[in-house]
C-alpha cells in the first residue's frame, strides 16, 4: 500500500476533517519555508512535461491541472503547494470583509465514494488581508486564480458593491478572476446565476477589476452549479460571450446526493452541504460538453468536479475543458497526486491523434472547433 494510502486509512481519516487539512496544509507550509527543500520537493514532485505546455487566459503555463479554490481559502501556501506540481493555484474563495464562516464540524469525507460535503461558507481573513498577502508574495511566483465571492451578511441588493469591493482590493495581484456565484452554502447565492442578476454583476466587476489593473487586463471568469438546468447553462455561456467573459469554471459543488455508495442514513447525518469528488465527473463532464457546444473556443472552460485520475482529467479536456482543476482527488490521493496526473496525462496525449493539448480540447463535445478533428473513437 503506498505510503499516503496508509497515513490517510490509519491516521487522517480518524481525525476531524477540518483538523487533518489543517494539520496537512500546515506541513506543505512548512516545508516550502525550509531553506532548499521546496526545490527538493519540486524535483520530487513537479517533474517538467513540455508536451503539456499550455497557453490560457493569456498565461503560459507549465501544464493544465491546477488546484481548485477551497484548499488555500487565504494564499498562504501558493508556494508549497506549487512546488507539489500544481501549475496554478486558485485561492479562496475571499470575501470583501472577514468572516468565520459557518459553525463547526462544517467539513466531511464520504470514503467509500471518494467524495467529501463541505458548508464551509467562505471563511476567510478577507480581501484586505488577502491583497496584503499576495502582494508579498516574491517573483517568479507561481500563476494564481483569485475566487471572489458574498459576505454572508450582505443583501442581495447590495451584492454588486460587494463584489466590486474586493475586486478592487484584489484584481491586481490575481493573473485570473474567478466571481463564484454556485457555492450552495450562502444563503441565495446561486440566486447570482441567473443571467438578468448575472449581467450587471460582471459589468461591474469588470469596470473594476480594470480600473484597478489598468496596465493589465485580468483575465474575468465565472463560476456555475452542476446543478443547473440545460438551458440556465445555456443562458450563462451565451452571456458569458455577450459580455466578452473570458472563460467559465464549470462546476462547483452538487446539492444533489444520488447514487452514492455511502449509507443514506449516514448522507443525511452529514446535514446540508456540497458535495464534491468523484460523484460529480459524470455531470461536470456533461456541463463542460454543453458549454463547449454553446461557445467552442471563444471561451476558456476550466474543468473541475470528479476528477481523481488522469483519464477523468483527459475526459475532462476531451468534452471541452483547456485547464483543468482537483480538490477533493488531492484529498485521496495525496502529494504525489498532481505529479501521477501530469504522467498519465502525458501518456495519453502522447498515445493519441492530437499533436498538443489545444487540439484535444472539446473533441468529445459533438459539435465545436476540435469535434470535427476527432477521431471517430473519441466521439
Amino acid at each position: 500500500m503506498p505510503a499516503y494510502q496508509l497515513l490517510f486509512d490509519k491516521v487522517l481519516r480518524r481525525v476531524d476533517a477540518e483538523r487533518a487539512h489543517h494539520l496537512a496544509f500546515g506541513l506543505i507550509r512548512a516545508a516550502a519555508r525550509v531553506p532548499g527543500a521546496r526545490g527538493a520537493v519540486r524535483t520530487a514532485y513537479a517533474p517538467s512535461h513540455p508536451s503539456l505546455r499550455v497557453h490560457a487566459l493569456g498565461l503560459d503555463l507549465p501544464g493544465p491541472l491546477g488546484l481548485a479554490a477551497g484548499f488555500d481559502k487565504n494564499a498562504v501556501g501558493v508556494t508549497g503547494l506549487a512546488a507539489l506540481g500544481f501549475d496554478f493555484v486558485e485561492i479562496g474563495t475571499v470575501t470583501a470583509r472577514p468572516q468565520p464562516g459557518n459553525p463547526a464540524p462544517r467539513l466531511f469525507r464520504l470514503p467509500a465514494d471518494r467524495a467529501l460535503v463541505n458548508r464551509m461558507g467562505f471563511n476567510n481573513d478577507g480581501s484586505a488581508a488577502v491583497a496584503a498577502r499576495l502582494a508579498r508574495l516574491r517573483t517568479p511566483r507561481p500563476v494564481v486564480g483569485v475566487n471572489i465571492g458574498k459576505n454572508k451578511s450582505v443583501p442581495e441588493s447590495e451584492a454588486v458593491a460587494d463584489y466590486v469591493t474586493t475586486t478592487r482590493r484584489l484584481a491586481r495581484h490575481a493573473d485570473y478572476l474567478v466571481v463564484n456565484v454556485s457555492s450552495p452554502n450562502t444563503p441565495g447565492l446561486r440566486d447570482l446565476q441567473a443571467a438578468d442578476r448575472l449581467r450587471p454583476l460582471l459589468a461591474a466587476v469588470r469596470e473594476a477589476a480594470d480600473r484597478s489593473s489598468p496596465v493589465r487586463r485580468v483575465p474575468l471568469l465565472v463560476k456555475i452549479a452542476p446543478d443547473l438546468a440545460d438551458e440556465d447553462i445555456d443562458a450563462v455561456a451565451d452571456l458569458a460571450v455577450e459580455t466578452g467573459l473570458d472563460g467559465i469554471v464549470a462546476t462547483n459543488t452538487t446539492t444533489g446526493r444520488a447514487g452514492l455508495a455511502t449509507g443514506a442514513a449516514a448522507v443525511e447525518a452529514l446535514g446540508a452541504g456540497g458535495l464534491s469528488g468523484a460523484p460529480l465527473k459524470e455531470r461536470s463532464r456533461a456541463v463542460l460538453r454543453r458549454l463547449y457546444a454553446r461557445a467552442g473556443d471563444r471561451l476558456t472552460l476550466i474543468g473541475v468536479g470528479g476528477i481523481e485520475t488522469a483519464d477523468d482529467a483527459w475526459q475532462h479536456i476531451l468534452a471541452g475543458a483547456t485547464l483543468v482543476q482537483g480538490y477533493s482527488g488531492f484529498v485521496y490521493g495525496g502529494p504525489g497526486w498532481a505529479r501521477d496526473l501530469h504522467r498519465g496525462i502525458a501518456e495519453r496525449l502522447a498515445a493519441s491523434p492530437y499533436r498538443s493539448l489545444a487540439e484535444a480540447v472539446g473533441a468529445s463535445a459533438g459539435t465545436g472547433p476540435a469535434a470535427d478533428r476527432a477521431p471517430e473513437e473519441s466521439r
